[in-house]
C-alpha cells in the first residue's frame, strides 16, 4: 500500500508499516501479531474489572468473576470481528475504555450510598440475587442496564450520521488537545498498577523503549513454509520493533515469575498478581460455557441506569472518534470517510448491546492502547486483528482459560498503560504542526481546555454533592460526563475552535486545503480514492446487498458512500480528512485574503533580514 497516499507532506515519514491494512502476513507471524493484540486487550479488561469490582460480600459471591471476564472477552471478540469486517474496517481491537469505567463507578458509588442510607431499591429487582437492597448482584445488573443504554446511544450516533459529521469537522486545534488528554487521563491508573511492583514495570518500559526505538531498525530473517517450496527464508523484518510490546511483556512476566519462585524479598517486586476469588473458595470455573442473554438475570433498566448509560454512550463515542482519527494517521493510511466512522460506531453499539445483555459491566469501544500498539510496532494488518478476535471469542467460551489472564502481574498492566498511552499523547501533540501555535487564540484554546479537563473531574470527584438538580437521573448524567476528561476537552475545544474568530492559517485549515482540495497544490495525488475505497469500502457481499438505489434511503445514506464521495473516489481525490472541514467552509475570498496576508508577512520578514 502506498503509505503516503492522501497524507499531508508533514505527516509523511520515512518509516512505513511493515504489514499494512490490506497485506496478509504469513500465518505464523499473523498469530504472533494477534497474540500481541490479545495481551494488550486482556490487560485493559483486567484493569477495568479490577478497578470497578471491589471484593464482593460473602453472600454475593455466587457471581463468579471469571465468568464476567469471559463474557467480556466473548463480546469484545464479536465486536472486533464486526468492526474489521463491516464497521470502519480499520485494524481496531474492541475493549472497555475508561470512558465506560468512570460513569460505572459513579453509578456503583451512588447505589452503595443509597444502601447505606436505607433508601429503597428498584421494585423491579426480584429473585434471590436481588433480595438484599444494595446487593452486589443488583449493582452489577444496574451497570449492565447502563451498558445496554450506551449501546443504543452509540447506534443512534452512528445511524444518524452524527459521528461522521463530528469527525469531519474536527480541526487540528480540536484533535491536538483531545488526543493528548486521552493519553494523559490514564496516568493515575498507570501509577496505581505500577506501584504494585515498580521493578517489573520499569523493566517492561525500558525493554519497550529499547526494542521500539534503539533497536527498531534491527532486522531478522523471516522463515516461512509453503507446500510447494517447503521452508524458505524471506526478506528480513524488523522483528524487535514489530513485537516491541509483546516481547517486553513476556520478559517482565517471566522475570517476575522466577523471582517469585525463588522467594526473593525485594521491595520493588511486591505483590504483583491479581487473584480473583471464587464462590465460597471452592467453585471452579467451567472449561466450556456458551454465554447467552439472561444467563445471569436480565439487566436492570432503572432511571439511574438511563442517565449513566447516555453518558457512557456519548463519552465512549468521543473516545472512539478520536481513535478512528488516530489510527489512519499513525499507520499512514488514507483519511477516514464519514460513512466508515458511522459504521464503526454502529458496530460498537451492537457490541455494547450484546455485552450488556450477557450481564457484562462494560461496553465495547475502540481500544486506544491497541491502536497505539499499531503505531508503535508499525504492524497493522487487518487479518491479524481478525485472528485476535477469533482467539478472544474462543477464550470467552472457556472461563477456565480466561482465568489464566488474571495471573498477569499487576505491574505488567501498569507498564502496558505507560507504553501505549504515551503514543496517544505524542500523536495529539503532533497535530500542532498544522496550526499556528504562536497565536494567542490557539494558546488560550489549548491551555484552557486541557486545564479544565483536569480541574473539573478532580473537583467533582472530591465534592460530588455540588451536582444536585433534584432529579437523580440528570444528576448522575451530569456527574458522569463532567468527570470524564475526554468529554470536557472535546466539547470545549470544539466549541471554542468554531466560535472564536481566527484566520485559516491560525486554525491549521489553510495548509490542509492545499493538500485536500482537488487540483490545488503540487501535492495532489491521483489514485488515493481507489486506495481509500479498498481500505474503508464495504465487502463485495455487502455491496451487492446495498446497491446505490438502496443507499439513498435512511439509515443507509449515512452508512454508505454518498454520491459526492463516490464521485470523488472515482476521480481519484479523497474527501476531506481528519484535520479539515470545520463548521464554516472557507470561501474563495477567505483563501485569497489569507494568501495576501502570508505574502505581506513574508515581505516584512525579508525586509527585516
Amino acid at each position: 500500500m502506498n503509505g503516503g497516499c492522501c497524507m499531508s507532506p508533514a505527516s509523511r515519514s520515512p518509516v512505513r508499516t511493515s504489514y499494512s491494512l490490506l497485506k496478509t502476513p504469513p500465518w505464523g507471524l499473523s498469530c504472533c501479531f494477534a497474540l500481541q493484540h490479545l495481551a494488550v486487550q486482556a490487560s485493559l479488561l483486567c484493569i477495568f474489572h479490577l478497578l470497578l469490582l471491589p471484593a464482593p460480600p460473602v453472600q454475593d459471591q455466587n457471581q463468579n468473576w471469571n465468568e464476567l471476564l469471559a463474557r467480556s472477552l466473548f463480546a469484545c471478540g464479536v465486536s472486533t470481528a464486526l468492526q474489521t469486517s463491516l464497521g470502519s474496517r480499520l485494524p481496531l481491537v474492541q475493549a472497555p475504555s475508561f470512558e465506560f469505567l468512570v460513569p460505572a463507578m459513579v453509578l456503583s458509588r451512588h447505589t452503595s450510598h443509597m444502601a447505606r442510607n436505607g433508601t429503597d431499591m428498584p421494585a423491579e429487582c426480584a429473585g434471590q440475587d436481588c433480595a438484599t437492597p444494595g446487593s452486589w448482584n443488583q449493582s452489577l445488573r444496574e451497570v449492565s442496564g447502563a451498558v445496554v443504554v450506551s449501546g443504543l446511544v452509540q447506534l443512534a450516533l452512528g445511524v444518524s450520521g452524527v459521528g461522521g459529521w463530528v469527525a469531519q469537522h474536527c480541526g487540528p486545534m480540536v484533535l491536538a488537545p483531545t488526543l493528548s488528554i486521552i493519553g494523559l487521563s490514564a496516568y493515575k491508573e498507570a501509577a496505581h498498577f505500577c506501584s504494585a511492583s515498580w521493578g517489573v514495570a520499569l523493566l517492561l518500559v525500558l525493554l519497550a523503549i529499547l526494542f521500539s526505538q534503539h533497536l527498531g531498525s534491527c532486522r531478522l530473517p523471516l522463515c516461512t513454509w509453503t507446500r510447494a517450496k517447503g521452508i524458505s527464508v524471506e526478506t528480513s523484518i524488523p522483528a524487535l520493533r514489530m513485537f516491541s510490546v509483546l516481547l517486553p511483556l513476556c520478559c517482565a512476566w517471566i522475570v517476575w515469575g522466577i523471582l517469585s519462585h525463588l522467594h526473593v524479598h525485594w521491595d520493588l517486586l511486591g505483590p504483583a498478581t491479581w487473584h480473583l476469588p471464587t464462590a465460597n473458595g471452592t467453585l471452579r470455573s467451567p472449561w466450556l460455557q456458551v454465554p447467552y442473554p439472561g444467563e445471569q438475570e436480565w439487566p436492570s433498566l432503572s432511571s439511574r441506569a438511563l442517565g449513566v448509560g447516555v453518558a457512557m454512550g456519548i463519552t465512549s463515542s468521543m473516545n472512539s472518534v478520536g481513535c478512528y482519527l488516530l489510527c489512519p494517521r499513525a499507520l499512514r493510511a488514507p483519511a477516514l470517510p464519514r460513512h466508515a466512522c458511522n459504521r464503526g460506531l454502529c458496530t460498537e453499539g451492537l457490541g455494547s448491546l450484546l455485552l450488556g445483555a450477557l450481564g457484562g459491566v462494560s461496553g465495547t469501544a475502540s481500544s486506544i492502547p491497541n491502536a497505539c500498539t499499531n503505531s508503535l510496532t508499525q504492524a497493522s494488518s487487518r487479518h491479524s486483528v481478525q485472528v485476535s478476535a477469533l482467539a478472544c471469542v474462543f477464550l470467552g467460551l472457556s472461563p477456565r482459560l480466561a482465568e489464566l489472564l488474571t495471573t498477569i502481574p499487576l505491574a505488567v498492566h501498569g507498564g502496558v498503560l505507560c507504553v501505549t498511552y504515551t503514543v496517544a499523547v505524542g500523536t495529539g501533540i503532533s497535530y500542532f504542526q498544522y496550526a499556528n501555535i504562536d497565536s494567542g487564540r490557539n494558546i488560550f484554546i489549548v491551555g484552557f481546555t486541557m486545564f479544565m479537563a483536569l480541574l473539573v473531574p478532580w473537583w467533582l470527584s472530591a465534592a460530588p454533592g455540588y451536582v444536585a438538580t433534584g432529579w437523580v437521573c440528570l444528576d448522575l448524567f451530569l456527574l458522569s460526563v463532567m468527570t470524564v476528561p475526554v468529554f470536557l476537552t472535546g466539547l470545549l475545544s470544539f466549541f471554542l475552535e468554531n466560535t472564536v474568530s481566527g484566520t485559516l492559517e491560525e486554525r491549521g485549515v489553510l495548509t490542509e486545503l492545499a493538500v485536500w482540495k482537488p487540483g490545488v497544490g503540487q501535492n495532489a495525488r491521483q489514485g488515493c480514492g481507489s486506495e481509500a475505497s479498498r481500505v474503508y469500502g464495504l465487502p463485495p457481499a455487502m455491496r451487492k446487498l446495498l446497491p446505490p438505489s438502496r443507499c439513498k434511503a435512511f439509515p443507509f445514506c449515512f452508512l454508505c458512500p454518498g454520491r459526492e464521495e463516490s464521485h470523488a473516489l472515482e476521480e481519484g481525490s479523497a474527501p476531506p480528512g481528519e484535520a479539515t472541514g470545520l463548521l464554516l467552509k472557507p470561501s474563495t475570498m477567505e483563501v485569497e485574503s489569507d494568501r495576501k496576508w502570508r505574502e505581506t508577512e513574508r515581505c516584512k520578514w525579508d525586509n527585516a533580514v
